[in-house]
């Protein structure tokens, strides 16, 4: 199944999307963002476009833990994603998916610094 993934900002929305086994994600587009409706409308249509059968939102929580304004601005987002969606929208905490990233591109014997 393929898996839409987004990084919401406030100027735009990065979309990745993954393979269809869901293991590696390649960028896909950049939303500008505009009105929240059309943003919405923009995600679902790519989603359908390319047949996603779930869409991810990276949360920018804090390593802390805690929620600041842009975690909670995308998680209402995210939120109003999932009312218009026919298919799962899920939020993952991002806070060390860079690390984790790299460490699998490593383990592969991948150099990361060059990928």
């Amino acid at each position: 199944m393929r898996v839409l993934a987004l990084d919401v900002g406030d100027k735009r929305i990065g979309v990745a999307l993954s393979d269809p086994s869901g293991l590696l994600a390649t960028p896909l587009a950049t939303i500008k963002r505009g009105e929240h409706i059309s943003d919405i409308e923009e995600v679902l249509r790519l989603a359908d476009e390319h047949d996603a059968g779930e869409v991810i939102v990276g949360m920018p929580i804090s390593l802390s833990g805690r929620m600041g304004a842009q975690a909670e601005l995308t998680a209402r987002f995210a939120a109003a994603l999932a009312d218009r969606a026919s298919i799962p929208v899920n939020a993952v905490d991002e806070r060390y998916s860079s690390v984790q990233a790299e460490r699998l591109l490593r383990e592969s014997g991948v150099k990361p610094s060059k990928n």
